[in-house]
């Protein structure tokens, strides 16, 4: 199973469950076939501090990041990273939701959750998927700066 949207505004537990429900029967049956042997989620959760490349690399304090994408191009791209990662460290499953807009400090604004038979394969995944999103996928973040 893939599945890799980028949606508006933070990543809400409402949310991430609505958008799940239409995969729950094939997720069902992956857990319950006896070929999974791990599960791994990220969460990606804007920081209050982010240095500022304006001001010599000093940390300062947020009110939210902006996140802009360049659709649909931003999908196709999430998308195919999924399917590339899924079959190069042979996942049984993965799902890769992105914000898009603004997530404010506290907020979730990126989750990746891999299944394998065997946990090398997902902590491996992640890293990989992680590395060639920020690569690859065409998705950029603007600090909204506190004061």
């Amino acid at each position: 199973m893939v599945l890799a949207l980028i949606i508006d505004g933070p990543l809400t537990p409402e949310f991430e469950a609505r958008a799940l429900l239409a995969h729950v029967d094939q997720w069902r049956s992956l857990t319950h076939d006896g070929t999974i042997g791990a599960t791994l989620r990220f969460e990606g959760v804007v920081r209050r501090a982010e240095r500022d490349p304006e001001a010599a690399d000093v940390e300062r304090d947020l009110l939210a990041l902006d996140y802009q994408t360049y659709d649909p191009m931003a999908q196709r791209g999430l998308e195919a990273l999924a399917v590339s990662v899924a079959e190069r460290h042979g996942l049984k499953s993965i799902v890769a939701l992105h914000s898009r807009g603004r997530v404010g400090v506290g907020e979730v604004s990126f989750v990746l959750e891999v299944a394998a038979p065997h946990r090398a394969e997902t902590l491996a995944a992640v890293a990989d998927f992680i590395d060639r999103l920020k690569q690859d996928v065409p998705i950029w973040k603007r600090a909204v700066w506190a004061g």
